[in-house]
Protein backbone atom coordinates (compact mmCIF):
# COMPACT_ATOMS: atom_id res chain seq x y z
CA UNK A 1 0.00 0.00 0.00
CA UNK A 2 1.66 3.29 -0.78
CA UNK A 3 1.42 5.69 1.75
CA UNK A 4 2.43 8.52 0.18
CA UNK A 5 -0.08 8.20 -2.93
CA UNK A 6 -2.92 8.20 -0.35
CA UNK A 7 -1.48 11.32 1.70
CA UNK A 8 -0.57 13.18 -1.91
CA UNK A 9 -4.40 12.08 -3.32
CA UNK A 10 -6.58 12.68 -0.19
CA UNK A 11 -7.25 16.77 -0.68
CA UNK A 12 -8.32 15.62 -3.79
CA UNK A 13 -11.46 13.01 -2.61
CA UNK A 14 -12.13 15.44 0.44
CA UNK A 15 -12.99 18.18 -2.79
CA UNK A 16 -14.91 15.34 -4.67
CA UNK A 17 -16.64 14.28 -1.41
CA UNK A 18 -17.61 18.17 -0.69
CA UNK A 19 -19.11 18.37 -4.75
CA UNK A 20 -20.96 14.86 -4.13
CA UNK A 21 -22.31 15.68 -0.82
CA UNK A 22 -23.60 18.94 -1.84
CA UNK A 23 -25.64 17.89 -5.08
CA UNK A 24 -27.03 14.11 -2.54
CA UNK A 25 -28.25 16.73 0.14
CA UNK A 26 -29.73 18.77 -2.59
CA UNK A 27 -31.31 16.53 -4.62
CA UNK A 28 -32.68 13.94 -1.45
CA UNK A 29 -34.26 17.43 0.27
CA UNK A 30 -35.94 18.31 -3.44
CA UNK A 31 -37.22 14.32 -3.96
CA UNK A 32 -38.88 14.48 -0.59
CA UNK A 33 -40.58 17.69 -0.68
CA UNK A 34 -42.00 16.45 -4.24
CA UNK A 35 -42.50 12.57 -2.87
CA UNK A 36 -44.62 14.49 -0.34
CA UNK A 37 -46.85 16.28 -2.86
CA UNK A 38 -47.37 13.36 -4.83
CA UNK A 39 -47.90 10.88 -2.06
CA UNK A 40 -50.92 13.55 -0.66
CA UNK A 41 -51.96 13.60 -4.45
CA UNK A 42 -51.90 9.21 -4.72
CA UNK A 43 -53.72 9.54 -1.20
CA UNK A 44 -56.48 12.15 -1.90
CA UNK A 45 -56.79 10.48 -5.40
CA UNK A 46 -57.07 13.98 -7.05
CA UNK A 47 -58.51 13.05 -10.32
CA UNK A 48 -56.17 13.36 -13.71
CA UNK A 49 -53.20 14.43 -11.58
CA UNK A 50 -53.42 10.84 -9.64
CA UNK A 51 -53.29 9.13 -13.07
CA UNK A 52 -50.47 11.23 -14.01
CA UNK A 53 -48.30 10.84 -10.31
CA UNK A 54 -48.63 6.77 -10.81
CA UNK A 55 -47.57 6.98 -14.23
CA UNK A 56 -44.52 9.06 -13.41
CA UNK A 57 -43.70 6.80 -10.30
CA UNK A 58 -43.99 3.60 -12.16
CA UNK A 59 -41.36 5.24 -15.06
CA UNK A 60 -38.68 6.79 -12.56
CA UNK A 61 -38.87 3.53 -10.78
CA UNK A 62 -38.26 1.44 -13.11
CA UNK A 63 -35.58 3.55 -15.44
CA UNK A 64 -32.12 2.84 -13.94
CA UNK A 65 -30.44 6.70 -12.97
CA UNK A 66 -27.45 6.25 -15.70
CA UNK A 67 -29.97 6.28 -18.67
CA UNK A 68 -31.83 9.16 -16.63
CA UNK A 69 -28.56 11.25 -16.66
CA UNK A 70 -28.09 10.19 -20.35
CA UNK A 71 -31.10 11.58 -21.31
CA UNK A 72 -30.78 14.77 -19.99
CA UNK A 73 -27.09 15.35 -20.63
CA UNK A 74 -27.10 13.78 -24.21
CA UNK A 75 -30.52 13.69 -25.03
CA UNK A 76 -31.95 17.13 -24.19
CA UNK A 77 -29.24 19.22 -26.35
CA UNK A 78 -30.59 18.01 -29.17
CA UNK A 79 -33.94 19.80 -28.72
CA UNK A 80 -31.82 22.77 -27.88
CA UNK A 81 -31.68 22.25 -23.66
CA UNK A 82 -28.40 22.22 -22.47
CA UNK A 83 -27.93 21.83 -18.82
CA UNK A 84 -24.44 21.51 -16.72
CA UNK A 85 -23.06 18.62 -15.66
CA UNK A 86 -24.77 19.76 -11.99
CA UNK A 87 -28.04 20.36 -13.17
CA UNK A 88 -28.19 17.69 -14.78
CA UNK A 89 -26.98 14.98 -11.48
CA UNK A 90 -29.51 17.31 -8.84
CA UNK A 91 -32.39 17.36 -11.39
CA UNK A 92 -31.91 13.28 -12.09
CA UNK A 93 -31.49 12.84 -8.29
CA UNK A 94 -34.55 14.39 -7.65
CA UNK A 95 -36.50 12.46 -11.06
CA UNK A 96 -35.23 9.00 -9.14
CA UNK A 97 -35.84 9.82 -5.85
CA UNK A 98 -39.20 11.51 -5.55
CA UNK A 99 -41.07 8.22 -6.81
CA UNK A 100 -39.25 6.39 -3.93
CA UNK A 101 -39.99 8.75 -1.20
CA UNK A 102 -43.65 9.08 -2.68
CA UNK A 103 -44.25 5.64 -1.70
CA UNK A 104 -42.59 6.14 1.23
CA UNK A 105 -44.57 8.96 2.59
CA UNK A 106 -47.48 6.84 1.22
CA UNK A 107 -47.68 3.78 3.06
CA UNK A 108 -47.06 6.25 6.36
CA UNK A 109 -49.96 8.50 5.65
CA UNK A 110 -52.26 5.40 5.01
CA UNK A 111 -50.68 3.76 8.49
CA UNK A 112 -52.53 6.40 10.14
CA UNK A 113 -55.54 5.32 11.86
CA UNK A 114 -58.60 6.73 10.24
CA UNK A 115 -60.19 7.32 13.61
CA UNK A 116 -57.82 9.59 14.78
CA UNK A 117 -58.58 11.43 11.34
CA UNK A 118 -62.34 11.70 12.06
CA UNK A 119 -61.55 12.60 15.29
CA UNK A 120 -59.92 15.52 14.33
CA UNK A 121 -62.72 16.50 11.80
CA UNK A 122 -65.00 16.69 15.06
CA UNK A 123 -62.86 18.73 16.56
CA UNK A 124 -63.16 21.37 14.09
CA UNK A 125 -59.25 21.19 12.44
CA UNK A 126 -58.98 22.19 8.89
CA UNK A 127 -57.65 20.03 6.42
CA UNK A 128 -54.17 21.39 6.97
CA UNK A 129 -54.49 21.26 10.66
CA UNK A 130 -55.18 17.81 10.45
CA UNK A 131 -52.15 17.18 8.14
CA UNK A 132 -50.01 18.97 9.90
CA UNK A 133 -50.96 17.92 13.64
CA UNK A 134 -52.12 14.03 13.16
CA UNK A 135 -51.62 13.21 9.82
CA UNK A 136 -47.69 13.95 9.34
CA UNK A 137 -46.09 12.98 12.56
CA UNK A 138 -47.87 9.54 12.79
CA UNK A 139 -46.69 9.23 9.07
CA UNK A 140 -43.39 10.07 9.17
CA UNK A 141 -42.70 8.11 12.25
CA UNK A 142 -43.89 4.94 10.15
CA UNK A 143 -42.22 6.31 7.32
CA UNK A 144 -38.75 6.68 8.64
CA UNK A 145 -37.11 3.77 8.00
CA UNK A 146 -38.31 3.40 4.35
CA UNK A 147 -37.52 6.88 3.98
CA UNK A 148 -33.78 6.77 5.39
CA UNK A 149 -32.94 3.87 3.82
CA UNK A 150 -33.52 6.05 0.17
CA UNK A 151 -31.92 8.46 1.25
CA UNK A 152 -28.86 5.95 1.65
CA UNK A 153 -29.79 4.47 -1.50
CA UNK A 154 -29.48 7.89 -3.10
CA UNK A 155 -26.51 8.85 -1.87
CA UNK A 156 -25.12 5.76 -3.11
CA UNK A 157 -26.80 6.79 -6.69
CA UNK A 158 -23.93 9.72 -6.76
CA UNK A 159 -21.62 7.15 -7.73
CA UNK A 160 -23.18 7.16 -11.65
CA UNK A 161 -22.49 11.03 -11.67
CA UNK A 162 -18.77 10.92 -13.61
CA UNK A 163 -21.13 9.24 -16.53
CA UNK A 164 -22.04 12.68 -17.14
CA UNK A 165 -18.19 14.27 -16.99
CA UNK A 166 -19.27 15.44 -12.89
CA UNK A 167 -15.81 15.92 -10.91
CA UNK A 168 -17.52 13.36 -8.21
CA UNK A 169 -15.75 10.40 -5.89
CA UNK A 170 -16.04 7.83 -8.50
CA UNK A 171 -15.11 10.15 -11.69
CA UNK A 172 -11.80 11.36 -9.42
CA UNK A 173 -10.75 7.56 -8.34
CA UNK A 174 -11.11 6.46 -12.29
CA UNK A 175 -8.99 9.62 -12.93
CA UNK A 176 -6.51 8.60 -10.69
CA UNK A 177 -6.23 5.12 -11.54
CA UNK A 178 -6.23 6.10 -14.79
CA UNK A 179 -3.18 8.18 -14.15
CA UNK A 180 -0.84 7.03 -11.58
CA UNK A 181 -2.22 3.17 -11.96
CA UNK A 182 -2.56 2.84 -8.27
CA UNK A 183 -5.50 0.79 -8.09
CA UNK A 184 -6.23 -0.35 -4.70
CA UNK A 185 -5.14 3.21 -3.07
CA UNK A 186 -7.44 4.53 -5.23
CA UNK A 187 -10.20 2.58 -4.16
CA UNK A 188 -9.93 2.26 -0.57
CA UNK A 189 -9.70 5.99 -0.40
CA UNK A 190 -12.88 5.59 -2.17
CA UNK A 191 -14.88 3.13 -0.30
CA UNK A 192 -13.52 5.36 3.13
CA UNK A 193 -15.27 8.44 1.21
CA UNK A 194 -18.40 6.78 0.83
CA UNK A 195 -18.58 5.10 4.39
CA UNK A 196 -17.24 8.71 6.42
CA UNK A 197 -20.32 10.09 4.41
CA UNK A 198 -23.32 7.34 4.54
CA UNK A 199 -22.23 6.25 8.10
CA UNK A 200 -23.42 9.32 9.84
CA UNK A 201 -26.95 9.51 7.42
CA UNK A 202 -27.32 5.89 8.71
CA UNK A 203 -26.67 6.82 12.63
CA UNK A 204 -28.97 10.32 12.30
CA UNK A 205 -31.67 8.71 10.59
CA UNK A 206 -31.58 5.76 13.57
CA UNK A 207 -31.63 8.43 16.47
CA UNK A 208 -34.68 10.58 14.38
CA UNK A 209 -36.76 6.87 13.99
CA UNK A 210 -36.22 6.29 17.62
CA UNK A 211 -37.14 9.92 18.67
CA UNK A 212 -40.50 10.27 16.72
CA UNK A 213 -41.47 6.96 17.63
CA UNK A 214 -40.89 7.22 21.55
CA UNK A 215 -42.84 11.02 21.28
CA UNK A 216 -45.47 9.07 19.22
CA UNK A 217 -45.63 6.46 22.07
CA UNK A 218 -45.70 9.98 24.86
CA UNK A 219 -48.77 11.26 23.15
CA UNK A 220 -50.47 8.50 22.66
CA UNK A 221 -50.30 7.49 26.38
CA UNK A 222 -51.26 11.04 27.01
Amino acid sequence: MNRDFLVAMLPHYVEAAKLTLTIGLIGVAASALVGFILALIRVEKIPVLNGLAKAYIEISRNTPLLIQLFFLYFGLPKIGIVLSSEACAVAGLIFLGASYMAESFRSGIEAVDKRQIEAAMAIGLTKGQRIRYVVLPQALAVAMPSIGANTIFLLKETSVFSAVALADLMYVAKDLIGLYYETDEALLLLVMSYLIILVPVALIFSLLERRMRRGIGTSALA
